[in-house]
């Protein structure tokens, strides 16, 4: 089987570069299917090349500007043998273009989705996420298969329309083992020793990850021996730190930068995650499968993977609730693969069964 994938991921982690988590992933999908073609958005400032790897091929756009991704990815596309089937790692941005060359090779067409594209706190956040939440209604109405992270996405499509065929909830692969008893890094223990709790938050330093409920919970709800530690980079850092200095915990507030999040598990007492939405929340099964729990507001599987859910206009009250007599352990719930074989064997036999629609 022939399979073309349209992505968009530019990460140092993602597609794009040989020997990331993300290409092994991908080379082990091909090897699966025979063929895996992808074709990734990309600029050339990236300076991300073409690679041949056994059964996988991928492709970078190589764009001049962002506005040119579509025409240039239609123009590799077209280039390359007919596929049994297109899939798209999105309903937006790759997605009307994976329909569009699927409908032009007459081939059946795959939809993955990862965000919570039609949840209103999604379609209201910004004028661009308004124009994606409209492509995403277009584009998986017509999709001949559909892929979501969690049941939440799953019911949030179902309630708009009917799919072709039955969607497949297939959660992100986390191998939870690296999580679970993790060793403790003894440098990092003694930074924060002179606290009596340490709070983490793990994840883009952006706006729809709302940071800045944690610091404020942090200052409002918190002892004075409770820190907070920030992993993650992002473009509120500097807004972040004026907001700590304005609410009198600077001291109490640490940001650690793009980092591995897996020795911090192991330090820390309680996650909090206060996004306005997510479409998986892979911090959440992280923390939790290092047995650690989880605060958090009501988005992607928190609710399904065991976190304490909180709306973000009581999130003090919540971490006022766990000092009290919230639980000190976590306990992940419903992870659906036994190892990294099994979610490869269902992520490829969903997109099998699409490629047999038409």
């Amino acid at each position: 089987m022939r399979v073309l994938q349209i992505g968009s991921d530019r990460s140092k982690r993602g597609i794009l570069v040989p020997g990331s988590p993300a290409y092994l992933r991908q080379k082990a999908y091909a090897a699966q299917f025979g063929c895996l073609d992808i074709v990734g958005y990309s600029l050339r400032s990236d300076g991300f090349k073409e690679t041949r790897d056994g059964s996988l091929n991928i492709y970078p756009t190589r764009s001049w500007t962002k506005l040119l991704y579509g025409t240039n990815a239609l123009r590799i596309a077209l280039r390359l043998p007919r596929h049994d089937v297109v899939s798209a790692q999105d309903p937006h941005d790759c997605g009307l273009l994976g329909l569009w060359i699927a409908r032009i090779r007459g081939v059946p067409f795959h939809v993955q989705v990862h965000s919570d594209v039609l949840a209103a706190s999604y379609g209201f956040h910004s004028i661009t996420n308004f124009i994606r939440f409209h492509i995403a209604l277009f584009v998986l109405a017509r999709a001949d298969g559909i892929r979501v992270v969690s049941n939440r996405i799953k019911a949030s499509i179902e309630v708009r329309f009917t799919p072709k065929r039955p969607i497949a909830v297939l959660p992100i692969f986390v191998d939870i083992q690296k999580f679970r008893n993790p060793a403790q890094n003894q440098n990092l223990a003694a930074r924060f020793a002179t606290f009596k709790t340490k709070l983490l938050f793990v994840g883009r330093l952006e706006a729809e990850k709302n940071p800045s409920l944690a610091l404020e919970v942090l200052a409002s709800s918190a002892p004075a021996d409770t820190c907070l530690i920030v992993v993650g980079t992002g473009s509120e850092r500097a807004l972040l730190e004026k907001t700590a200095h304005r609410l009198g915990v600077e001291e109490r507030v640490f940001f650690e930068g793009e980092t591995d999040s897996a020795p911090y598990y192991a330090v820390a007492d309680l996650l909090l995650v206060t996004s306005d939405y997510e479409g998986y929340g892979l911090v959440i099964v992280e923390a939790l499968a290092a047995g650690k729990p989880v605060l958090s507001t009501d988005v992607g599987v928190a609710r399904e993977a065991g976190a304490i859910i909180a709306p973000a206009e009581e999130f003090d009250c919540a971490l006022n609730d766990w000092f009290r007599s919230g639980p000190r352990e976590g306990h992940l719930a419903g992870y659906p693969y036994a190892n990294f074989d099994e979610y490869v064997a269902a992520y490829c036999a969903d997109i099998m069964a699409c490629a047999q629609t038409r």
